[in-house]
């Protein structure tokens, strides 16, 4: 169970070197990272529910009026007693509950910091010692340097801080503003935006202001149809007013007929998109990955970029996660990320993929990477492939089961594809494309494996984003030439409800196959494409060793959805760690607790490498670090 806010303040006491009151040293037992019977024999069958889904798409609309949210760092040490000091040790009392995630994923009783690294870990005596003698070797003068020692509480476990291999930052922040996850129907997300209007004053005195939303779901609706413009207009309070309502996938518009006005000219067809319209040819409101193009927004302000990213990383530090990989920075929000950075205000690390425009020219040999620059590093492109399943974009060898008229589509020409990806790798430059059906995965890996002929492909680390249907001929050539999947767990318990329906019994079988790629030696890093998926890394952990939704259920039972595609705790454990340190090239400083590397680690609640699976997701985040020093919570 999750401790509450009086158990989970994390103990504290001093000691000096050579104290006796210190834990017992490390057994030296690995982690338990197999999923027994056991782990699926206690899931609970509560009422229906739904995750967002997957897939992405740039998303930058005009922000109405909210209050400034502005993130707080921990108080100094000289204001706050609770500050930890320069060099200390954080233990167990109960053995070793810090998960090393080191090639042995030991386990270990403590873990010593000095300034922003890892000193040592083992059992406090050894660690104490080893203080010792380095202190007595760079200093003749040092004796008896007392270094501080807490504890965590009695259940809790330490992790290295954990990471999201594949979200949005600015786009997090601004799906908070109207949120229409969850709406049952057409009517319940129109009615949340009239109610969104008539909680803002500002926003309904004004009726010019641009109402943002973000979530709304057809495929959960009953008959499963596009909403329109038509359904927005048809309510007094919004009628007249500019509403941009994002798709919970990222690859959908749904606008309001003054915002659909705003268009002045629709062309016949857009390579890589779809305008949906009516029997008469005329555009209904809703407009298919790069038909969303069409609508030109206004540009964000510094406020708004500033709000927005306050919101995402006060979450994402409340939830653990000290990394976290932006899948798609345009030309201005990387210059927003390099502003942050060099006023030192990034109190997460952000690894960014630069979003290639396929209509612009290319950049590859003009734009400077950057590495690690006071937490930024821009080093990789980010490149659309095709769309998403649930929108039907996700380009397929074979039609979609339901919709036999269509096979999804590239959102990208190949000639331009075969073109830019060698050119991008000769210059050094990390390639991630997304790629989710079954055909634009195989076209990658086509182009992926031209390019190896040219250059040490694997030194480069190629990714795919999301990879989410590959056959089985594909997974061999993505282990072969070094290719890592950038998958996101929660993805496959969201669109399990649907996914067969599109698909079929037979193909929907390489939809998610995460056994399958560890199996035939395919890399994967985790991620959860965030704010499609909830920011949650423990939801991700969850849906990967279940494959369940969070109330327990699957349209193949209590053991989960295709179970024999689960990974064990520890391949998730390693998922959102060490993975994602080697698919952002930052390994040998992060993902791992050991000596030398940064001091990025997470205190939570309970050890969920060994609770019950469906006690999971009561795990609560007790303490954030980054650089050894605390961002959220206490110790």
């Amino acid at each position: 169970m999750a401790l509450s806010s009086t158990e989970g303040a994390v103990q504290r006491t001093t000691s000096l070197v050579g104290s006796s009151s210190s834990p017992q040293s490390s057994s030296g037992r690995s982690a338990n990272g197999h999923a027994s019977k056991s782990d699926h024999s206690h899931t609970k069958k509560p009422p229906q529910s739904r995750f967002l889904t997957s897939g992405f798409s740039k998303f930058l609309v005009v922000s109405a009026v909210l209050a400034y949210f502005s993130w707080k760092p921990a108080p100094s040490r000289s204001r706050e007693a609770n500050a930890l000091p320069d060099a200390y040790v954080l233990c167990s009392r109960n053995g070793p509950a810090i998960y090393t995630v080191d090639e042995q994923n030991r386990k270990v009783s403590c873990l010593a910091v000095n300034e922003s690294r890892i000193f040592d870990t083992g059992d406090l005596d050894s660690i104490q010692s080893n203080w010792l003698s380095r202190r007595v070797s760079t200093d003749s003068n040092a004796s008896g340097f007392p270094l501080e020692v807490r504890y965590i509480p009695e259940g809790a476990i330490i992790l290295p801080g954990m990471s999201d291999s594949h979200g949005h930052t600015l786009e997090y922040g601004a799906s908070r503003q109207l949120p229409l996850e969850g709406a049952k129907d057409v009517h319940a997300a129109v009615r949340r935006v009239r109610d969104f209007i008539r909680q803002n004053p500002e926003v309904e005195r004004d009726k010019t202001a641009a109402i943002e939303g973000w979530g709304w779901d057809h495929t959960a609706w009953p008959g499963e149809e596009l909403p329109t413009s038509a359904d927005l207009e048809a309510d007094p309070v919004i009628r007249g007013r500019p509403v941009i309502l994002q798709s919970k996938d990222g690859h959908a518009l749904w606008l309001s007929p003054t915002a659909l006005q705003t268009i002045k000219e629709f062309p016949d067809t857009v390579e890589g998109g779809i305008i949906a319209r009516d029997e008469q040819g005329i555009p209904t409101g809703v407009l298919l990955d790069k038909a969303q193009d069409l609508l030109k927004k206004a540009p964000l302000t510094e406020h708004d970029r500033i709000r927005r990213f306050n919101i995402a990383v006060n979450d994402a530090l409340s939830k653990g996660l000290t990394t976290f990989h932006d899948a798609g920075f345009d030309p201005a929000s990387l210059a927003f990320f390099k502003r942050q950075a060099s006023k030192g205000n990034l109190p997460v690390r952000i690894y960014g993929m630069t979003y290639f425009n396929d209509t612009a020219s290319y950049w590859g040999d003009k734009n400077p990477k950057i590495i690690d620059d006071n937490r930024l590093t821009a080093r990789s492109v980010k490149i659309f492939a095709d769309g998403a399943l649930r929108s039907g974009g996700a380009a397929l060898y074979e039609p979609y089961d339901d919709h036999p008229e269509t096979h999804g589509f590239m959102r990208i020409d190949m000639e331009v594809l075969s073109s830019v990806v060698p050119r991008f790798l000769k210059d050094g430059w990390q390639v991630n494309i997304h790629a989710i059906g079954d055909r634009a995965n195989g076209l990658v890996l086509d182009v992926l494996e031209a390019a190896s002929k040219e250059v040490d492909l694997s030194s480069l680390r190629p990714r795919i984003e999301h990879a989410q249907i590959i056959l089985e001929r594909d997974l061999k050539r993505m282990a072969k030439l070094g290719v890592i999947a950038s998958i996101q767990p929660t993805h496959a318990v969201s669109d399990m409800w649907y996914a067969q329906d599109r698909l079929g019994p037979e193909r929907v079988k390489n939809l998610y196959a995460f056994r399958s790629m560890l199996d035939n030696g395919v890399r994967i890093a985790h991620g959860s494409d965030f704010p499609v998926e909830d920011m949650n890394p423990l939801a991700g952990f969850y849906a990967a060793v279940t494959r369940l939704s969070p109330d327990g259920r699957s349209p193949h039972g209590e053991q989960g959805w295709f179970p024999e595609q689960r990974l064990t705790r520890l391949e998730a454990l390693r998922g959102m760690t060490i993975d994602p340190a080697y698919a952002s090239f930052t390994e040998d400083n992060l993902g791992s607790l050991i000596p030398g590397k940064l001091a990025d680690f997470v205190v939570l609640s309970q050890d969920i490498m060994e609770v019950p699976v469906d006690t999971i997701l009561e795990t609560t985040v007790l303490a954030t670090a980054l650089d050894g020093k605390v961002v959220h919570g206490e110790i």
